[in-house]
């Protein structure tokens, strides 16, 4: 997808920017009042320094010309030395970061120490069991946030971040979650004309995600001499499931979002799930496949499908099936209807990436706060309620899985500590909990 932003959000974001940042201040908005300088600029903090952080801080720095990196966090400072390396070779920002060695900061502390450095907005892109945490900090720190997904890896985590976005709200912050297709015209669109009744009345949806393994499990004799087992999980976190949330919660809840969209993030009833592992896999406790059944109120069924195998069939589609046609995502370069209504989508595509940004910068300038924390929380707990249902082989409502007391996040986290892996789920013989 090109990486190009709609020309009018970039004009009215240039012309708000320099009056709206004043009206911002005049109003109390937080975030303004400690970077009222002569360039009027926000300094961003980064905490996770991996891939998708530094899209994001690049990303963060095109949406505002007078935003400046200035405080980066991870506890890995080879992530740090090669983030900014990137960040610094991208010419148009290149001068926008300004991180001093004094603020990078290394360590499962460093988020704090990112927040207390004096920005303004903080981007939350560490591995996802640390996002909750991270989250509600930068909340009580007053800070704006661009959080990725998914919210959490468990339910007390997603009770959290409820109360994240909540409390985010009645400070005026604003909160946007990483959900991206949420930011694409295209979807947005076809969204659109699915709810206002071109398919009629919806009956099914059916999403698939199939790709090959994000990052597999190396063999546990890579593994240095000296290395912590927190340290080892946290180098290879996709396979930890307090770490990632397994492949439904990290990669396929992009679907459960796009789901629970269509159905107005209105919740399901119920949910019924199959999953495992077929391929043997050394160390870590994730499955390689999931398909999920959800039960909405109105009798419409939700199927999300997800696989993660090498040499296998790769899809990342969606179907949505109405009285008086379908509806088709993915399978060709643009979206299309078919039935009573035909429809093609014909818009000028933009940088869903970029435009997460732009309208965050944009909120933060005017003194428009948006908060994506509610939907953040409630799209990832679709997504963990499928888990739930394929590790135990049970039916898990909606309740169950809000409510539930299954902790995953370690008690008393230590770098240098000891940190077992927990066995991979069996349907039928692990509980709910």
């Amino acid at each position: 997808m090109e990486r190009q932003q709609t020309s009018s959000l970039r004009r009215d974001f240039i012309k708000a920017a320099g009056a709206a940042a004043g009206t911002a201040f005049a109003l109390g908005f937080p975030g303004l009042v400690s970077a009222q300088t002569v360039t009027n600029g926000l300094k961003v903090g980064l905490i996770g320094c991996g891939g998708r952080g530094t899209g994001a801080a690049s990303e963060a720095l095109h949406a505002d010309a007078n935003a400046e990196l200035t405080a980066v966090g991870d506890v890995f400072q080879p992530q740090i030395d090669a983030s900014l390396a990137e960040l610094g070779r991208i010419g148009k920002i290149a001068g926008q970061v300004k991180v001093d060695k004094a603020n990078q900061f290394v360590g499962l502390d460093a988020y704090q120490k990112v927040l207390d450095s004096g920005i303004d907005v903080v981007i939350i892109a560490p591995p996802p069991g640390f996002h909750a945490l991270h989250l509600a900090a930068a909340v009580d720190a007053g800070k704006h946030i661009f959080c990725e997904k998914p919210a959490a890896t468990d339910a007390p985590g997603i009770r959290s971040v409820l109360a994240s976005a909540d409390k985010a709200a009645s400070k005026n912050l604003s909160l946007v979650a990483g959900f991206c297709w949420r930011y694409n015209d295209m979807v947005i669109d076809t969204f659109k004309q699915v709810q206002s009744g071109a398919v009629g009345k919806v009956i099914s949806y059916y999403a698939t995600y199939y790709t090959s393994p994000v990052k597999p499990m190396p063999a546990a004799s890579t593994r240095p001499a000296g290395m912590s087992d927190t340290a080892w999980q946290i180098a290879n976190w996709y396979n930890f499931v307090w770490l990632c949330g397994d492949s439904l919660v990290e990669q396929a809840v992009h679907s459960a979002d796009k789901v629970a969209w269509m159905m107005n993030d209105q919740p399901p009833t119920s949910c019924v799930a199959v999953g495992g592992r077929v391929i043997p896999a050394e160390g870590g406790n994730i499955y390689d496949h999931f398909e999920v059944n959800y039960l909405y109120p109105n009798g419409v069924r939700a199927t999300l499908a997800n696989r993660q195998i090498e040499g296998c069939y790769n899809e990342n589609a969606d179907y949505i099936l109405g009285a008086d046609g379908t509806c088709t995502l993915g399978r060709s370069p643009v979206p299309r209807i078919e039935g009573k209504t035909n429809w093609t989508w014909s818009g000028q595509k933009y940088d869903m990436y970029q435009r997460e940004h732009d309208v965050l910068f944009k909120s933060i300038r005017e003194g428009k706060p948006v908060n994506n924390g509610k939907r953040l929380a409630t799209s990832t707990l679709l997504a963990i309620m499928g888990r739930m249902a394929a590790y135990t082989g049970q039916e898990v409502t909606w309740e169950q899985a809000l409510n539930s007391q299954e902790a995953l996040f370690p008690e008393n986290l230590a770098w240098d500590g000891s940190l077992p892996v927990a066995p991979r789920a069996e349907p039928g013989i692990t509980k709910l909990v």
